[in-house]
C-alpha cells in the first residue's frame, strides 16, 4: 500500500491521507511521478477505472499519526500549482521562473 495525500482549493481542506494498492498508485502516478492533478488523470485514463480506484481508496483512510509516510500528493483544483511541479514530481518542484525550490 501506499499513501495518498489530497490537497485540494476548499478553504477547509484538510489534506487527507489514504491508503492505494500498487495498481491504484500506478493509475493515478505513472512513470515515476509523485505529484497528480485530477483532471490531467480523467484526461489520460478511463474514467470508469480512475472512479473505480478513488471509491475504494476512499474507504481507507489514514491517520497522519500512523501514516509511514507520504508517496503521492494527487491535487484537486489548484491549477496555479501545476507551474511548480513541471515534471510531476516532488523532488523537482521549481519557482514558476524555473530555479529549483530546494
Amino acid at each position: 500500500m501506499k499513501n495518498i495525500q489530497i490537497i485540494d482549493g476548499a478553504q477547509n481542506c484538510v489534506y487527507d491521507i489514504f491508503a492505494a494498492t500498487d495498481k491504484q498508485f500506478l493509475l493515478l502516478f505513472p512513470r515515476d511521478t509523485d505529484i497528480a492533478f485530477i483532471d490531467e488523470i480523467y484526461a489520460r485514463e478511463d474514467e470508469k477505472a480512475v472512479s473505480a480506484a478513488l471509491t475504494r481508496m476512499w474507504t481507507r483512510p489514514v491517520r497522519k499519526s500512523k501514516a509511514q509516510g507520504i508517496h503521492g500528493i494527487l491535487f484537486y483544483q489548484l491549477e496555479e500549482k501545476k507551474a511548480y511541479y513541471p515534471t510531476r514530481r516532488d523532488r523537482d518542484a521549481v519557482n514558476p521562473g524555473g530555479t529549483r525550490l530546494r
